[in-house]
């Protein structure tokens, strides 16, 4: 009750920032003219700010996108209010962890540092699909793209922050809808991977956002381990009405929404958590962390489970290996099978940067 209090009235916490910061707002101390920033998800609604906000400050911006024509639509907008902006275009699918592969060669092929990597894109499907890799769309979308994308660019962070000094900060966009999943996350995942039988679209969403959280989890325990100096944290950036709702456009979804309105957030002001991880100089060194409000905040109780992180960062390594693997489905079934003596076996600390 008290915190709800807190975000409706928008009091600030310790950080000085609230529900009602925005995200100039809690940059405007910022100066990032000698960082390097992708952005996924940055065409529209939250991203699209949350790139808008960091080019105002002066990053190099990178926005991969599946449309090229929206993307290109995307900075130009930025570049109509800020000229001497840098954004560099790229095409990205990131249910296609072949589309992600070639997205990293062509960056890579760029020569650029990487100081800040915003996983933000997010998918909500009403309808039942599968990824050309054969899994659900909203975990291929959500959270195995991003798992990929994050695995392959972070030699490139690493480096960039070892001969900058500037610390690298991934930042993982999830939602407090990570709360609402509840049962076995790789089960189901296979379930809604072979057919629609069992397939909820809200069930899965929050299963592909808690996935997030368990990603920057063990993600900022393998950085730590590396000693890299870049942290990974994870955000949930409050409820506003995006694009991300296209797919249930209707008459429950606008009452919901009008009855939420109170609760609800501008998208300046949904995108401050994301730029307040990915810039404030007051979080050096934090790491593995999840915020709301600007703030540090507390997750479920499955999204601080260290044992399903390290679940399903080896089912995650199994499902992105190349192609000349077993299947999605043999994969599955033999982790399922097997998961906990793997668990306990696999030295997790020998994680390799490819």
């Amino acid at each position: 009750m008290i915190e709800t209090v807190k975000h409706l009235v928008g009091s600030g916490g310790p950080s000085g920032f609230g529900s009602r910061s925005t995200a100039e707002h809690v940059t405007a101390n910022c100066d990032l003219r000698s960082l390097t920033a992708i952005i996924t998800g940055a065409t529209s609604g939250i991203g699209a700010e949350t790139a808008r906000v960091l080019a105002k400050r002066g990053a190099r911006l990178v926005i991969p996108a599946r449309s090229l024509k929206t993307a290109e639509e995307t900075k130009s907008r930025i570049l109509s209010e800020f000229p001497d902006a840098e954004i560099i275009v790229m095409h990205l699918d990131l249910s296609s962890l072949a589309s992600v592969r070639r997205f990293v060669d062509d960056f890579e092929s760029l020569h650029l540092p990487l100081n800040i990597l915003i996983n933000n894109a997010g998918k909500y499907a009403q309808k039942h699909a599968i990824s050309e890799d054969g899994v659900e769309m909203t975990f291929a979308t959500n959270y195995l793209g991003h798992f990929l994308l994050t695995k392959l660019l972070l030699k490139n962070m690493i480096e960039t922050a070892e001969q900058t000094g500037v610390q690298g900060r991934i930042v993982n966009v999830t939602s407090v809808i990570h709360s609402w999943f509840s049962g076995d996350m790789l089960q189901y995942v296979a379930d809604i991977s072979r057919n629609n039988r069992n397939y909820d679209a809200t069930r899965a969403y929050a299963l592909s956002k808690l996935a997030n959280v368990l990603h920057t989890i063990e993600l900022s325990r393998i950085l730590h381990k590396m000693d890299a100096n870049v942290t990974a944290n994870c955000v949930h950036p409050g409820i506003v009405r995006t694009r991300l709702t296209r797919d249930r456009d209707g008459l429950i979804t606008d009452l919901v929404f009008f009855l939420t309105s109170k609760l609800l957030k501008s998208v300046p002001q949904a995108a401050a958590t994301t730029c307040y991880v990915a810039t404030s100089p007051r979080l050096r060194n934090v790491c593995g962390k999840y915020f709301s409000d600007c703030n540090e905040a507390r997750t479920s109780k499955s999204g601080s489970c260290n044992l399903k992180a390290q679940r399903l960062w080896t089912a995650s390594e199994l499902l992105v290996a190349p192609a000349s693997t077993p299947n999605v489905y043999q994969t599955f079934n033999y982790f399922l099978a097997n998961d906990a003596s793997m668990c306990k076996s696999q030295d997790l600390d020998s994680f390799t940067i490819i």
